[in-house]
């Protein structure tokens, strides 16, 4: 795997861009399906959304905010890196309801998380401080890196802002709404960084540039999992031999805590926030099927707009259930005019109940295989398969550079 280096760095320029960029036009055979996920609510078991939320409530995580003031800003979806391993620990992804990991050529992945209701703060990663507190700390988000042609229909769907560290003229002439941060150490790849400040600032400076606040109710939350499903305990996703991610259920927390491992396809490392020190634990792993159109080794396309339900493996309290996703067209966009996100159904188009918490989403294309296998860390042992294990390998194959 080579790891391409692009800098643009430039120390004078971290305008952390208070102003926004003017807004432009912009296989192998699958396993037998496991029971469809039925996601009815269950009465009186605390479930919220997907229509409406009580005031205070994030409709990213169905959990209550400290600031309700936040849930009127726009979402900010930043790109964050995954390569080179020195980007490791990122900083802030702790704090992110909806994570997007896509893959970007030549073996890598990218992240683009975003950033809507809690921010980092002081009280919270210091907490003996007190809210109150004399001490100020400015905390960074990244390391910040170059814009992708995905990030523009998840932006519009979420109704947000891009933070990236520049883009290739060709990707950033099909982007809109963003904002580019600079590094401060041209030899440092890394050293790009965005202060929580300046997002909040970016967001209340802007807001209205962003056609007033988005609808981002789309999601239904509820402590009692699904009916149906199977064990899913454990998913084992080869972006590429140097690049394995493994998502393992804790039920001591009821997440999933995220394992890669370190550029040499056999050394797992917990992955960890860089400013809390803990490991990032998310509720939901989502594994987001789509079609990809690969127009160079590192021009990558995913199709996200106007989809009717397309496949989705969706895994909570150590299930996993198939379900859907879709983007379709639905009474609210053909009234309004405007995009809501991403939404997950189940087989009967009911919405499929998330936990409350926060959701990573895997995209891989249409084609990829899965299945269960042993549970090992082993790259050849990912071949064989077990069924019953409840331990999930979602084989990923790059997709083929067009002629």
């Amino acid at each position: 795997m080579r790891f391409r280096v692009q800098l643009a760095l430039s120390a004078a320029v971290l305008l952390a861009g208070l102003l926004i960029a003017p807004a432009r036009s912009s296989l192998a055979a699958q396993p037998t399906p496991t029971q469809t996920a039925t996601s009815m609510p269950v009465p009186g078991s605390g479930a919220v959304g997907p229509d409406s939320f009580p005031a205070g409530v994030n409709p990213l995580t169905g959990l209550p905010v400290k600031n309700p003031k936040n849930l009127d800003l726009p979402p900010a979806l930043v790109s964050i890196t995954n390569f080179p391993v020195t980007a490791r620990p990122q900083a802030g992804l702790s704090y992110s309801p909806f994570v997007f990991e896509l893959y970007i050529g030549e073996g890598m992945t990218r992240f683009l998380a975003m950033f809507y209701g809690d921010f980092p703060s002081e009280a919270d990663l210091n907490p003996q401080n007190g809210a109150d507190s004399a001490v100020t700390v400015d905390y960074t988000v990244g390391p910040v890196r170059s814009g992708r042609l995905t990030y523009e229909p998840i932006r519009k769907q979420y109704g947000g802002f891009l933070v990236m560290a520049s883009a290739w003229s060709g990707v950033a002439a099909n982007l809109s709404q963003f904002t580019n941060v600079f590094g401060s150490d041209n030899s440092d790849v890394n050293s790009a960084m965005i202060k929580v400040t300046d997002l909040e600032k970016i967001a209340e400076k802007n807001q209205s540039s962003l056609y007033g606040k988005a609808n981002l109710n789309a999601y239904r939350f509820d402590p009692q999992p699904p009916a149906g499903g199977v064990a899913g305990t454990r998913v084992w996703i080869p972006y590429n031999y140097l690049n394995q991610v493994i998502w393992r259920y804790d039920p001591a927390s009821g997440a999933y805590l995220r394992y890669q491992d370190d550029a040499d396809g056999k050394t797992f490392l917990q992955a960890a926030d860089r400013l809390t020190k803990q490991p990032l634990a998310f509720e939901n792993v989502v594994i987001l099927f789509a079609k990809h159109t690969a127009k160079a080794e590192t021009l990558i396309d995913v199709d996200l707009m106007y989809q009717n339900p397309q496949k989705a493996l969706i895994f909570r309290d150590g299930k996993m259930y198939e379900a859907f996703w879709t983007t379709k067209n639905e009474a609210y966009e053909r009234t309004t005019g405007k995009l809501r996100p991403i939404r997950f159904v189940d087989g009967q188009g009911n919405p499929f109940a998330l936990k409350p918490g926060q959701t990573w989403v895997e995209l891989v294309p249409t084609y990829t295989p899965y299945y269960e296998t042993v549970d090992s860390e082993l790259y050849s042992d990912m071949a064989r398969q077990k069924p019953g294990s409840g331990s999930w390998a979602v084989r990923f194959y790059a997709p083929k550079v067009q002629k």
